[in-house]
């Protein structure tokens, strides 16, 4: 991808601490897509859900203020956004003064969505509602026990199956793994499949999952790969691929993909998160 060569991934940074909406670095989602053969209308709807942890500023006195920071980013957004850049964008603010949560929040809306091209929603959390928080991990039925054998480790859609009589599942697995596509660094997750459709192959969707090992891809695109190789494999009805990953960075990436439903049915935080 030649356009990453001027983000800072793989690169040594320097810190700023002082307000930088240019650190912020865009990624086109059109690349990835025309590989999947997704053009004009997306076979999905969806959000990109990201949790920010390490999310600091200064009152207008200098006192540090803390806060938890959620961003939904729509997926028909042109960009997504690196997430090295902003995790050094959310460090900018960590010397800069601001009124309030609220004018944090202003820029945060404003910033990311320049960047990525759409309106972004903004959430912070303060610290009086930190003991709110619980861990939730996604619902349905784990298929991570099967015997298996493993022989992909690069994503391999005829591995894919189903057939028989219509049925509604909700599967899950933690064994996704993908890697950054330029530093190469794991990216640990978690991915939940929502169908109505021919019942599902369990086997070869397990190793359809574990053949993301080897991959080089960002979690977006991950989540939209599954999603359309399922899509076309399998002829499902409706179709939802939701995937969360662990944190890298004090964000974690959170791909929601469906053509029946508009968000999750809950966004919380998973033990691995």
């Amino acid at each position: 991808m030649p356009h990453l060569e001027h983000s800072p991934l793989g690169k040594t940074s320097t810190y700023q601490d002082q307000y930088d909406p240019s650190l912020l670095f865009s990624v086109p989602r059109v690349e990835q897509r025309a590989a999947l053969g997704l053009e004009g209308a997306l076979p999905f709807t969806g959000v990109d859900l990201w949790n920010a942890y390490e999310l600091s500023w200064l009152d207008p006195k200098g006192k540090p203020r803390v806060a938890l920071g959620r961003f939904a980013f729509r997926v028909d957004s042109p960009n997504i956004i690196e997430s090295k850049s902003l995790k050094l964008y959310l460090n900018s603010f960590s010397q800069t003064r601001l009124e309030d949560a609220a004018a944090l929040r202003s820029l945060l809306e404003r910033d990311l969505a320049a960047a990525s091209g759409a309106p972004v929603a903004v959430e912070l959390i303060l610290p009086e509602h930190f003991c709110e928080l619980r861990l939730a991990e996604l619902d349905g039925e784990s298929i991570d026990d099967l015997d298996v054998e493993i022989r992909d480790y690069t994503p391999n859609p005829a591995l894919l199956s189903a057939g028989g009589e219509v049925i509604e599942e909700t599967l899950v697995s933690h064994l996704l793994k993908s890697n950054c596509p330029v530093t190469g660094q794991p990216d640990w997750g978690s991915v939940q499949i929502r169908y109505r459709g021919p019942r599902l192959d369990r086997a070869g969707l397990l190793a359809y999952i574990v053949s993301f090992r080897g991959h080089n891809e960002f979690h977006e695109h991950c989540a939209e790969r599954i999603f359309v190789d399922l899509l076309r494999c399998c002829r499902p009805q409706r179709l939802t691929v939701y995937a969360r990953y662990t944190r890298r960075g004090g964000l974690d990436i959170n791909p929601f993909r469906s053509n029946w439903e508009a968000a999750p049915r809950e966004h919380g935080r998973g033990a691995r998160q």
